[in-house]
């Protein structure tokens, strides 16, 4: 009995030698700068976000946050790069849609989507917008739709690479149509979005972060929505459901996650900032501007976004292989 005892006490000791550490690591962290990892180039929304989200997460942590772009391959270049980071609460990634797509589209991924992370929660949810280059003889959703249906091949339609949710939005787009469309991919929705903007692109489909200046400088043509409500910041465009696209429904969306095996403790550290931040006035108003929304209560956990996460997951992979799309 006083064996087991002594045995009993060295195990309560070696647990509290080993939570020590781990509830120090949630006083003191962060003592350093953060690098959150945005999974595309420069100039899309993905970077657009991710500054706008860093400044937020830099006042709540008390350190500075910084944006490391690592685009190409739909993102999976960036994820695997934060999957094979140290699970210090130091590096970071911003998720998005592509990264629980990804599954499907690439059958050789060295890493899973969820499983390969520590899920921190989801941020905001963001829809998608039809435009087009502004010399293009369609002037609204209905004529657009018509043009691609009559021109099919002749259309170019721009991606942010495989697996991004311009590439889905496209899919489904000529799914409905029940037309082909000549898909040019891009390293990110930046340059696609600069050849558009150039006319050397017919249509594209982006978020309405990055959307919204461009359409109301008249730049480039906006014609639709792709969620079920038209979005605040262009209540002017009709959704494609209105448009006669039954169950059209789409939008982007941004969390942040981490290398598998994070202490809790941090876990815990960023996830109250994260829902700290969702609560700044600021940060709301900036959302409202781009179209967007802050995540639910419920997404915006750790636990509620790994759900969320799984689910897309088994939402999409029946999608993308009735559509026989593979990235290799």
């Amino acid at each position: 009995m006083l064996k087991a005892l002594r045995a009993s006490g060295r195990v309560v000791a070696v647990s509290l030698l080993v939570a020590a550490p781990c509830a120090l690591q949630a006083q003191t962290y962060p003592t350093r700068p953060v690098t959150m990892v945005v999974t595309f180039p420069p100039g899309g929304p993905a970077d657009t976000f991710g500054r706008l989200w860093a400044q937020v997460l830099s006042a709540q942590l008390g350190q500075p946050v910084v944006v490391e772009n690592v685009g190409g391959a739909g993102g999976t270049i960036g994820l695997a790069r934060v999957a094979r980071a140290a699970p210090d609460g130091y590096t970071l990634m911003l998720g998005n849609l592509g990264q629980v797509t990804a599954v499907s589209l690439y059958r050789k991924l060295a890493y899973h989507p969820v499983d390969a992370f520590d899920a921190i929660g989801m941020i905001a949810e963001i829809p998608y917008m039809v435009v087009g280059r502004k010399d293009l003889p369609a002037r609204s959703i209905s004529e657009l739709l018509a043009y691609i249906r009559a021109n099919g091949p002749q259309v170019t339609y721009a991606n942010a690479g495989t697996a991004s949710g311009s590439h889905l939005c496209g899919l489904l787009l000529m799914s409905s149509l029940k037309v082909q469309m000549n898909v040019i991919s891009y390293r990110g929705s930046g340059p696609a979005m600069t050849d558009v903007i150039g006319q050397r692109i017919d249509v594209f489909c982006d978020q309405t972060i990055t959307a919204v200046g461009p359409v109301k400088s008249g730049a480039i043509n906006g014609y639709a929505v792709t969620t079920q409500t038209r979005a605040p910041s262009v209540p002017h465009l009709p959704t494609l459901q209105e448009a006669g696209l039954k169950d059209f429904d789409l939008f982007a969306w941004f969390g942040i996650a981490a290398p598998k095996g994070l202490a809790r403790p941090i876990v815990d550290r960023l996830a109250q900032a994260l829902q700290a931040g969702l609560s700044e006035p600021s940060f709301l108003v900036r959302l409202g501007e781009v179209g967007a929304q802050p995540a639910s209560r419920e997404r915006a956990t750790p636990e509620g976004f790994t759900a969320y996460m799984r689910a897309e997951v088994a939402k999409w992979t029946p999608i993308i292989e009735a559509a026989g799309v593979y990235a290799d």
